[in-house]
């Protein structure tokens, strides 16, 4: 496993279509740190789902993501996402492998089948890539900066 991180968020809804959330995020792989989190969701006209947050470690490391998804669908039951996220990070942290500025971009299009729309197995595909002072820390350890992979999952809730 390259990385996990678990998110605990409390989301308050701050108009008809936005809410704000604050938490706690853990990375799991590889470094293990732990995150408060402040961010938003919000839906944008012609139905664009945005996703922001920001990450304060227990070390003093800021980062935040953003985050864009479009359902597009093509029948009832069956969606295509195309999906976006950006990550970025406020300072260099050399333990981490993480350089200021945008640390990486990704790129992805899954594909769901929603059996009922709280529960829709996917398969899609992503592409990643590492950015600026990030890109050179992996390119300094022999790592691809580059890399595209398959992803299978369940999106669920309740």
């Amino acid at each position: 496993m390259e990385s996990a991180e678990v998110q605990a968020l409390y989301s308050r809804a701050v108009g008809v279509y936005t809410d704000l959330q604050v938490g706690v995020r853990q990375d799991v792989e590889p470094y293990g740190r732990t995150y408060a989190t402040v961010g938003f969701e919000s839906l944008l006209p012609y139905w664009f789902d945005v996703e922001g947050a920001a990450f304060l470690s227990t070390k003093g490391d800021l980062l935040a993501r953003l985050e864009g998804t479009y359902d597009l669908r093509l029948t009832n039951r069956l969606i295509l996402q195309p999906r976006a996220e950006l990550n970025f990070a406020a300072q260099s942290t050399p333990e981490t492998r993480t350089g200021s500025g945008l640390s990486n971009a990704e790129l992805g299009l899954r594909l769901r089948y929603e059996i009922r729309r709280e529960f829709a197995p996917y398969i899609g595909v992503s592409w990643d890539r590492k950015a600026g002072k990030t890109a050179d820390y992996a390119r300094a350890r022999g790592e691809d900066i580059e890399a595209t992979s398959v992803v299978v999952g369940i999106k669920a809730f309740f």
